[in-house]
């Protein structure tokens, strides 16, 4: 289903984009006016809710984040104190960051808007649309990094 002439409508790197954007920013405007987060910051707090402890480095590959957006995230919720750094066991140039309590706390008050704001998008989907949907994300994804090297 390859098209043979390019139109940015049906273009799926555009839509998919296009797509991305429209729920960043709607998710984006809701966490900064009630949690004050931005969505590297809410990012970072569930992937370490998720995985525990972990590098900088962990996270650049985990949130698919560059560097410096994982830094500035990191220092904003370490100024917050919703996480903190503790030294890496193995290298002396890294640290883990960890999710505090008050991290905790403020996942726990996050949690169930990001679950409705999911519901929301997803409502007018059966729930094999949504399987499908989330598994050809994901098929995408890894097709996009296979096809940079990465995998």
């Amino acid at each position: 289903m390859t098209q043979t002439t390019l139109t940015l409508d049906e273009y799926m790197p555009y839509r998919l984009a296009v797509a991305s954007n429209a729920v960043s920013t709607l998710i984006a405007t809701a966490y900064e006016n009630l949690y004050g987060l931005r969505i590297p910051e809410w990012r970072l707090i569930m992937i370490l809710r998720e995985d525990g402890p972990s590098t900088q480095q962990a996270l650049v590959k985990r949130a698919g984040m560059d560097k410096v957006t994982i830094s500035r995230a990191a220092q904003a919720l370490a100024k917050r104190r919703l996480i903190t750094r503790a030294p890496h066991e193995h290298d002396g140039r890294s640290h883990h960051l960890i999710l505090t309590a008050e991290g905790e706390r403020l996942f726990a008050d996050v949690a169930p808007a990001a679950i409705e704001y999911e519901k929301v998008m997803l409502a007018e989907f059966s729930l094999d649309e949504v399987l499908q949907f989330k598994k050809l994300l994901r098929r995408v994804e890894e097709a996009a990094l296979k096809a940079q090297g990465n995998r």
